[in-house]
């Protein structure tokens, strides 16, 4: 089974919308370890770490996200940080 760590950078109307919510409940469903947290700049970023479909899923379920989002965008880079156990909503960076 092929592992991966995703940073993924989501941008629209994300905040105040519960996107971050959303988004640590999609990934503990679906068994993935990483962080989201709100970002200054308006965007919402997360890092998701679980087997490489499972992570492609919750990217393509990102783009569409929370009812009350509007997603513009979504980028992901893979990278070699070192995921948390389980997965956190973090305070905005």
């Amino acid at each position: 089974m092929s592992v991966h760590t995703t940073l993924v950078r989501i941008t629209g109307r994300v905040q105040g919308v519960w996107y971050r919510a959303w988004t640590a409940e999609q990934a503990q469903a679906r068994g993935l370890s990483g962080w989201v947290r709100n970002r200054a700049d308006g965007s919402v970023e997360a890092l998701f770490h679980g087997p490489a479909a499972t992570v492609a899923d919750m990217i393509a379920a990102c783009h569409e996200g929370p009812p009350a989002a509007q997603v513009v965008d979504v980028t992901a880079e893979s990278v070699n940080e070192a995921p948390p156990q389980g997965f956190q909503k973090r305070p905005t960076l």
